[in-house]
């Protein structure tokens, strides 16, 4: 199975660990020679962990170690630079600790920042932390390819495939005044106006004809629902934002909700009873007079 970023950077951590141990208790006991452990311990009084010998400290004690005793101890023998990756390290540390998610970039700051700090105090971890680094870089580098060639292969197929397809006019004939250019845009598209004034073709005229063609979409229904609960006085949001991704949807919502206070019975409009039970109500029932 392959490694999470989460798991890369734990197992960087442990790597850190590893390499930063010896290093710490030899400057330590090189600084306080008489009582190394005690001073050392003394930075973290109520931290049970850091009672334990050096070597079993784990990454963070040990950072935070270096970062605390860094003038007394560690400043003669590390630059300011690995101050800041000491610094940095306690930081990643806290969001691997946090489960927090680690993006590809995120992961190869933090093993970079590994490998630098154990290139600096010249521990052999250094190369192992380094080889997960570049190895995660080829992984990313190697999805990077994939993806331009799955663009480039798309592309490809959508120009094989426009210039095999024919024109619509040749495969559908349209009727004599579209090809003309003559026909009325309401006889090919919902015009509400036109339906409160009673005109327009029977499919958005006409209640019973409008709903026996429409397909009650879920997110229909769930206008319908929740406007037959709003005036039968069950709740639901007095206030609706419709969204659609293609032309006409709106409108149709709009006929839809006009034609279902139209005064017709719910057993005459063609799925109407199944959103009256939804919105508890029975098909019996009639729905308060509205305004239109």
């Amino acid at each position: 199975m392959a490694m999470t970023n989460y798991e890369r950077v734990g197992k960087g951590m442990e790597l850190l660990k590893k390499g930063l141990a010896p290093f710490v208790e030899r400057e330590i006991r090189s600084a306080w020679p008489k009582d190394f452990l005690v001073r050392a311990q003394g930075y973290f009084p109520d931290d049970r962990p850091a009672q334990r010998p050096v070597t079993e400290w784990d990454a963070l004690i040990l950072l935070k170690l270096m970062r605390s005793a860094w003038n007394d101890v560690f400043r003669n023998i590390l630059g300011k630079s690995e101050r800041t990756l000491v610094n940095e390290l306690i930081d990643w540390r806290n969001a691997w600790a946090h489960q927090e998610s680690f993006s590809g970039d995120d992961t190869d700051r933090a093993l970079d920042s590994m490998a630098r700090l154990l290139t600096a105090v010249s521990a052999r971890e250094a190369d192992e932390v380094g080889k997960m680094k570049m190895e995660l870089r080829r992984l990313i580098f190697d999805e990077q390819v994939r993806g331009e060639k799955r663009k480039a292969g798309g592309s490809l197929i959508e120009m094989a495939g426009a210039g095999a397809l024919k024109p619509w006019r040749e495969v559908v004939l349209p009727h004599a005044d579209v090809a003309g250019g003559r026909y009325q845009q309401a006889e090919f598209a919902a015009d509400l106006w036109q339906v409160h004034l009673g005109e327009g073709p029977d499919e958005y005229r006409d209640p019973r004809e409008f709903f026996r063609r429409t397909y009650l979409t879920e997110s229909l229904r769930r206008l319908l629902v929740g406007a037959v609960q709003r005036l039968s006085g069950r709740g639901a949001d007095p206030v609706v934002q419709l969204q659609t991704n293609f032309g006409g949807g709106k409108t149709h919502s709009m006929l839809a909700l006009f034609h279902l206070f139209s005064g017709l019975s719910p057993s005459e409009l063609p799925g109407v009873e199944e959103v009256f039970a939804s919105a508890g109500l029975g098909s019996g029932e009639q729905l308060p007079s509205v305004r239109k």
